[in-house]
């Protein structure tokens, strides 16, 4: 029999990891996520018409994909405004896409007034994560993967003081090895995990690797707290419409507490078989019909 001390001590052991590892509690409901780049003409010709389609679809929270800093607007309406619009189709933003990469090798007085642009848009759409979403080709050596490492974790501990979070979306060949390191283990192994999230992309995973991913989430766990969910063609390997590839999204799902994954979106950036909100709703009816939640 275990005496109430001991039950006691037990309890707080448990309650002690489980505020360790929060990020492997799986939340009891995902919701189905679109990130708008799919339909980034559609958005940026007409956003709430483009944002009612979406809803009709399914959708039930949404990534945005760019800010005018300046000027503070999506698709070209004040974030207030676009912020009641997400509000009036029932469609929660908990992350978007912001153009860090331009701040580069550009001064840090520049980087944080930016940092502070975004965390302003983001609070009024009720966003938690700022991601940065991409590094041209030409930029895609070990050095500068390096240099993006340091600005995540200076961009992360800025951010932390609103109670903001950065994330890294990784691209491609990020998981094919430049003189024996692969590019992505620098962002993993030089970020402050406290700091810096992964936003992981499947895609350019599975086509940059036949690694599965079980083993990337296995040696960080509880990290990837964002997934981008597209497939990748059968012989062209462009984008494609989900389930018309070669990724089995049902092999990889079983993994979404061990990733630490909270959200996930379906994403495809082009190549769509008749137009991009008809690949949106593609995308909508695979999930609904392979992906339990």
């Amino acid at each position: 029999m275990v005496d109430r001390r001991s039950f006691l001590k037990q309890a707080g052991s448990l309650a002690s990891a489980a505020m360790v590892l929060p990020s492997l509690q799986a939340p009891a409901r995902y919701k189905i996520g679109l990130q708008l780049f799919t339909v980034n003409r559609d958005m940026n010709r007409d956003p709430i018409a483009s944002l009612e389609r979406v809803k009709q679809m399914g959708y039930e929270e949404v990534e945005t994909y760019g800010l005018d800093a300046a000027a503070l607007t999506y698709y070209r309406l004040p974030a207030k405004d676009f912020a009641k619009h997400l509000q009036d189709h029932n469609l929660p933003t908990p992350s978007g896409h912001y153009d860090l990469q331009q701040f580069l090798n550009g001064s840090a007085d520049d980087l944080n007034r930016y940092v502070d642009q975004c965390a302003e848009g983001a609070r009024i759409l009720g966003q938690r994560y700022i991601v940065w979403p991409y590094l041209e080709p030409k930029l895609r050596t070990l050095d500068t993967y390096k240099r993006v490492a340091g600005l995540l974790n200076t961009i992360g501990a800025r951010l932390a003081k609103s109670g903001l979070e950065v994330a890294y979306h990784n691209g491609g060949g990020e998981f094919i090895a430049q003189n024996g390191q692969l590019p992505y283990d620098i962002i993993l192994h030089e970020t402050d995990a406290a700091l810096v999230k992964m936003q992981i992309d499947l895609y350019w995973h599975a086509h940059d690797t036949n690694e599965p991913p079980h083993a990337l989430f296995t040696r960080a766990k509880g990290r990837f707290v964002m997934w981008h969910v597209k497939d990748l063609h059968k012989v062209s390997r462009d984008y494609t419409e989900l389930g018309n590839g070669t990724i089995d999204y049902t092999r990889i799902w079983p993994d979404t507490g061990l990733s630490g994954m909270r959200h996930f979106f379906v994403e495809q950036g082009g190549n769509f078989a008749v137009n991009a909100m008809q690949s949106a709703a593609d995308g909508m009816a695979y999930v609904k019909k392979y992906l339990p939640r």
